[in-house]
């Protein structure tokens, strides 16, 4: 067996539980359940959230997954050409309507606010609106229908953060309280779908659609957006069942 390092093994184990765990987790019960002292384990994560590797929820004390591990983990996508499995069919249903697709997976930041982040998109070269977010772009995800898939279908997802600070207003169309939201979130959740209108931007109209593991979860969402006057212009209901069928086909894939 080659020499390895304990205290990089170590950190490298913190990160295999959490990503195990799949939710944000006490020093105490980490320890215990890795048969090691509470202070190793505090060192550890104090050098891991100091590199952005893990990240504390101050309300709570409890470490789970950072953002750095997102930007290592688009090096390897790149690398492995994920994206190139997804962009077939995103290609398909921007060929379709000839409107903006996004893929978009779910991030919180350091402020534990839940944002969109888009990693592939298909779109022409003539934008008409203002909005137009580029790949690794994010937005918080109250104010898009790709982000309000990624809530209402998301992994473990902690809503009273919305209760404990004010919802950004993009527009006078922006969801802006945390009853609100469950509401719309519980909504989508019934019609599998959901609707961003003049929400992100006035003019601007989005079908959401969650790309789902086969427990339910949301892996991704994907959205075809363009101008509310094309999208409302009387084939809605094809357009919804459109992106439903892609996201379909996509989710078979994986």
């Amino acid at each position: 067996m080659a020499e390895t390092i304990q205290s990089v093994d170590r950190a490298l184990e913190v990160l295999i539980y959490l990503e195990a765990a799949d939710q944000e987790t006490s020093i105490t019960k980490m320890a215990s359940d890795m048969g090691v002292y509470k202070s190793t384990i505090y060192r550890t994560l104090a050098t891991l959230e100091a590199r952005g590797f893990v990240r504390k929820n101050p309300d709570t004390d409890r470490y789970w997954l950072g953002n750095r591990l997102f930007s290592l983990g688009k090096s390897v996508e790149n690398h492995l050409g994920i994206q190139e499995v997804v962009r077939p069919s995103a290609r398909k249903l921007y060929e379709a309507y000839h409107e903006t697709v996004n893929v978009a997976i779910l991030e919180r930041d350091h402020d534990e606010v839940y944002r969109s982040v888009i990693v592939l998109k298909e779109e022409g070269g003539h934008q008409m609106l203002t909005v137009n977010l580029p790949v690794g772009a994010s937005v918080e995800c109250h104010s898009t229908s790709g982000g309000k898939c990624l809530l209402a279908f998301g992994r473990n997802i902690d809503l009273s953060v919305y209760e404990k600070r004010p919802l950004h207003a993009y527009t006078d169309r922006t969801i802006t309280s945390a009853t609100e939201l469950r509401a719309e979130l519980e909504q989508v959740r019934r019609q599998g779908y959901a609707m961003d209108r003049d929400e992100m931007e006035h003019g601007l109209t989005c079908i959401g659609v969650p790309i789902l593991r086969e427990d339910g979860t949301a892996l991704a969402a994907i959205s075809l957006s363009g101008p509310t006057s094309r999208m409302l212009s009387g084939d809605l209901d094809e357009r919804v069942e459109a992106v439903k069928r892609i996201a379909r086909e996509i989710a078979a894939r994986f």
